[in-house]
């Protein structure tokens, strides 16, 4: 497959682009430009001007922000066909958070007047933005909610539960969970310090409700996971 295809191909995977003819997605694909990204590398980062729109082909990123004391807070993790910075697009505003690559991937580019240009021909690309960035509106409400409300303990049962109802593969040994990061990667995920994670793991581990082999995680007892979301504050 040619790089012109590979990039036609990935956009239209993309939500945004669904209604656009093999004409009008030609246009758009002879613009864009992929660009391929090692582990962990910086994408953009928040506050730099706005040059574009941003479209995962393979791999996968995180949109997260930074505090002044350099804890980060993830916003999300993407993966292919996916886009982001769509808000700063349309409102001339800075990168509003950071993004880097989880693992190697290859993202596609598309600069801000050529994406201007096709919601000016296409005026129902706009109302896809709209949708796109209220749900992720919806999430980021979410996340608010639960470092306003909730504790470390409750924010990790969540989230292993999450991940185990959704990615999780049974084994023998319990439900197998695809995490290959840190407790600091796990931290960020839920707005806490590494400590708190370590200290909330080894709770969940001595109650038999999780096991954990180095950086695999297994959920031992999925009820009693579940009951913990449904009562903690």
């Amino acid at each position: 497959m040619s790089p012109l295809s590979e990039v036609r191909s990935t956009l239209r995977r993309v939500q945004l682009f669904a209604s656009l003819t093999d004409l009008e997605l030609n246009y758009l694909a002879e613009r864009a430009v992929a660009k391929r990204y090692a582990n962990n590398e910086i994408v953009f980062s928040e506050g730099e001007v706005c040059t574009g729109l941003w479209i995962v082909s393979s791999g996968s990123i995180r949109i997260f922000k930074t505090a002044a004391n350099g804890r980060e807070q993830i916003l999300g993790i993407e993966g292919p066909g996916s886009s982001v910075a769509e808000l700063p697009v349309f409102d001339g505003g800075n990168y509003p958070a950071s993004v880097s690559v989880v693992t190697e991937s290859v993202l596609i580019f598309v600069a801000k007047k050529d994406f201007h240009s096709l919601v000016l021909q296409h005026p129902e690309v706009a109302l896809k933005v709209l949708k796109v960035v209220g749900a992720r509106l919806r999430r980021l409400v979410g996340i608010i909610e639960e470092l306003s409300f909730t504790t470390v303990r409750h924010r990790l049962a969540a989230h292993l539960l999450r991940i185990a109802k959704a990615e999780g593969k049974t084994t023998p040994e319990g439900i197998e969970l695809p995490m290959s990061g840190s407790q600091q990667d796990l931290a960020s995920h839920i707005g806490t310090v590494r400590e708190l994670v370590s200290r909330n793991v080894s709770r969940l581990q001595a109650e038999g409700v999780i096991r954990t082999d180095g950086k695999q995680y297994f959920v031992t007892d999925l009820k009693k996971l579940e009951k913990i979301v449904e009562t903690s504050e």
